[in-house]
């Protein structure tokens, strides 16, 4: 965009509910949402994280009170969905890693990484790929269900599944 007006005369248009002013609005801090993301979040969850956003944003676009307010707005949520991929990847009691790195602490890296392979060897074929793609590739849940021809509710749950099994692997049943 040319000026902060030209942004601000966007952000009226996309309130009034103009599907193009949304789409082009969207368009316009998209870039601006996946710097910020890139500061908050996981690499891993960059691209779900600024996809997330901008799907609120464009819902919810309407009932913004001032548009001089739309970039801290944007970047509060944005922050928000880095925080819930976050806590998401990693749900499990708090007190389960005080005993995890208590229990991990002890071994060497290579023994580590033997048991990480091992881990992942373990994991039936379907959860194995997930992981792969996921915390390999970083593929987007989004790029992986379109890979793998599924829905992404079902991709995140074989991922989060598959994590609790390495887990499991790795520190013994919770």
């Amino acid at each position: 965009m040319s000026s902060g007006i030209d942004r601000t005369n966007l952000i009226y248009a996309a309130q009034t509910g103009d599907p193009a002013s949304i789409e082009r609005l969207l368009a316009v801090c998209q870039a601006d949402a996946r710097r910020y993301a890139y500061k908050h979040c996981q690499v891993s969850d960059i691209d779900d994280a600024v996809q997330e956003s901008l799907l609120v944003i464009s819902r919810k676009v309407k009932g913004l009170k001032a548009a001089a307010a739309f970039s801290s707005w944007l970047f509060t949520v944005i922050k928000r969905e880095c925080r819930k991929l976050a806590r998401a990847m990693f749900r499990h009691d708090p007190l389960d890693d005080d005993m995890a790195e208590k229990q991990l602490a002890g071994k060497s890296d290579n023994d580590l990484r033997i048991d990480l392979a091992a881990a992942l060897e373990s994991l039936p074929a379907h959860y194995l790929e997930v992981v792969l793609l996921r915390d390999f590739e970083e593929l987007t849940i989004a790029e992986i269900a379109e890979r793998l021809g599924e829905q992404p509710g079902a991709v995140k749950s074989r991922l989060h599944r598959a994590r609790e099994l390495v887990r499991e692997y790795l520190l013994g049943p919770a």
